[in-house]
């Protein structure tokens, strides 16, 4: 299963529009945002055109008006937004994600994942800590240089950056 890997898009619209792209021609069927979507109009776009599986949201510090967020949210099947941290299964890796380096660290220590991802500081990142992949998708906005997201592949356990073409 290939696993899209969205961070801070900061309501860059044709960045946001030109990853889903990306991630649907690659296959993606799982799509993780980390925070910083913004304006709950950039909720509503990945629920709209990124449709090949689920969509997983956590909030970033950037993320206003929670009650539309969670009202756009609710309009789409595929789409959860979980708050601040979400665990879960996919392709029989566990994930987990988060806004904020510190406690995805932490959280990647732990050695109960296989894949931990954050966003917030728009570093672009991926190391191993033990088993765990420990990945920052680097940003949508593009505010520190070229944007990029992350595609993660659960049968080879690596996650790539792509850079937006």
């Amino acid at each position: 299963m290939k696993i899209a890997v969205f961070s801070d898009s900061h309501d860059n619209i044709a960045g946001l529009e030109q990853a889903l792209r990306q991630a649907n021609e690659a296959g993606a069927e799982l799509l993780l945002h980390l925070g910083d979507l913004c304006a709950p109009f950039m909720l509503d776009r990945l629920g709209k055109q990124f449709t090949a599986g689920p969509v997983h949201v956590v909030f970033g510090n950037n993320d206003g008006d929670g009650r539309l967020l969670h009202t756009i949210a609710s309009n789409y099947s595929h789409v959860t937004l979980h708050g601040i941290y979400a665990e879960l299964e996919a392709g029989g890796r566990a994930i987990a994600i988060i806004h904020y380096p510190e406690p995805a660290l932490r959280i990647a220590q732990s050695g109960r994942f296989d894949l931990v991802c954050y966003g917030h500081n728009h570093d672009k990142k991926v190391e191993r800590i033990g088993e765990a992949v420990f990945a920052n998708p680097g940003e949508i906005l593009g505010m520190k240089g070229a944007p990029t997201w992350g595609l993660y592949d659960t049968e080879s356990g690596e996650l790539t950056l792509q850079a937006l073409a």
